[in-house]
C-alpha cells in the first residue's frame, strides 16, 4: 500500500450512552478516493458507564488500531493529537416553578443594578441638566428625555447582544457568544491536560 492514509481528528464528538466509536466518527479521512468508507468504519472505543460525561481519545489509540488492521498502511497524520468525546445522558425536564423564580429573579437583579448604576453616576441630575439646557426651563421629572432614554437602554442592550429572543439579528457573534466560545476552549483544553491518562506518568 504506497498511497498514504491522511488522517486528521475532529475536535469534539457527541454520542449517546454505550454507543460504539468509529473511526470516521472522531476522524476526518482521505485514502485514494476509494477505501474511506470501509476504514472508516473500524471501532475505536466503546462508551463505558464509568467514562463519566467526558473523556479524550488520543492519536496514539488511532495509530495502534490502524496499525493491527492495516500494518503496512503509511500514515500522514494532522491537526489535533486528542479528541474530546461527550457523552449525552438524557437529560431531566426543567421545571417550570424553577425556571420562572430564576427568570423573575434574573429581571429583579438587572433592573437593580442598572438602577444602582445610574445612581452612582446621577443620572437623574444629568437629565435634569440636559432638559434646562435645551428648554431653559427647570423640570424634575423630564419625562420626553426619560422615556426615549429608558427604551434606548433596552434596544441597546437587543443590539449588544445580537439577539431578540432565539432569533439572531445578523450572523455577527455577540461578546457573549465570543466569552462562552473562549470559556469553553480553555475548558476543554484544561480537560485535555488534565484528564487524558497518557499526558500524566509518574515514575516509581
Amino acid at each position: 500500500m504506497h498511497d498514504p492514509l491522511f488522517l486528521r481528528l475532529r475536535k469534539r464528538l457527541a454520542v449517546k450512552p454505550q454507543s460504539v466509536i468509529t473511526l470516521g466518527d472522531i476522524c476526518q479521512l482521505f485514502w485514494d478516493g476509494k477505501r474511506e468508507e470501509a476504514i472508516s468504519r473500524i471501532p475505536i472505543y466503546r462508551v463505558k458507564p464509568e467514562d463519566g460525561n467526558l473523556m479524550i481519545i488520543d492519536i496514539m489509540q488511532v495509530i495502534e488500531r490502524l496499525r493491527s488492521a492495516y500494518p503496512e498502511v503509511e500514515l500522514e497524520v494532522q491537526g489535533a493529537s486528542q479528541i474530546i468525546v461527550e457523552v449525552l445522558n438524557p437529560r431531566k425536564k426543567a421545571n417550570p416553578v424553577l425556571v420562572i423564580l430564576v427568570w423573575v429573579l434574573l429581571f429583579i437583579g438587572a433592573g437593580l443594578a442598572i438602577m444602582n448604576f445610574h445612581t452612582d453616576v446621577s443620572m437623574p441630575e444629568v437629565h435634569r441638566r440636559i432638559f434646562y439646557l435645551i428648554t431653559g426651563e427647570k423640570n424634575d421629572h423630564p419625562l420626553w428625555l426619560q422615556i426615549p432614554y429608558s427604551i434606548g437602554i433596552g434596544l441597546g442592550m437587543i443590539l449588544f447582544f445580537n439577539h431578540i429572543f432565539q432569533k439572531k439579528i445578523n450572523e455577527e457573534p455577540s461578546p457573549l457568544e465570543v466569552e462562552l466560545f473562549m470559556y469553553q476552549q480553555n475548558l476543554d483544553q484544561y480537560y485535555i491536560e488534565h484528564e487524558n491518562k497518557e499526558n500524566q506518568r509518574t515514575k516509581t
